[in-house]
């Protein structure tokens, strides 16, 4: 069975700095796009960032682009998430999931994920 696990979450300031993890275990990550979700109390959960199994396709959010990166190290069997320049509508539990379906053939990665991690929370207050 995979398994997600989130780390890296925590309490930053306005234009502060986290990089969260996604490591994966029970099979290896080379065989699934992973995707980063967040979901704010009291709000729908949404996609953030979702990488392809071959780094093919990548997509974000537009709230977050040019400030969230999404890589992968297959050899670790992590995938990250690195976020500068945090705002206070950044702040909810950052969730990520793996899917072996998404993001093939150069098709966006966005989607339906069949595996999901407990989740980090971000904080971003003063």
């Amino acid at each position: 069975q995979l398994q997600l696990v989130e780390s890296g979450g925590g309490l930053v300031q306005p234009g502060g700095s986290l990089r969260l993890s996604c490591t994966v275990s029970g099979f290896y990550s080379m065989y699934f796009a992973v995707g980063w979700y967040r979901q704010a109390t009291g709000k729908e959960r949404e996609g953030v960032s979702c990488i392809s199994k071959d780094r093919r396709v990548i997509n974000y959010a537009d709230s977050v682009k040019g400030r969230f990166t999404i890589a992968r190290d297959d050899t670790k069997n992590i995938v990250y998430l690195e976020m500068i320049n945090l705002q206070p509508e950044d702040t909810a539990v950052y969730y990520c999931a793996a899917d072996a379906k998404r993001g093939l053939d150069g098709q966006p990665c966005w989607g339906s994920y069949d595996f999901w991690g407990q989740g980090t929370p971000v904080t971003v207050s003063s």
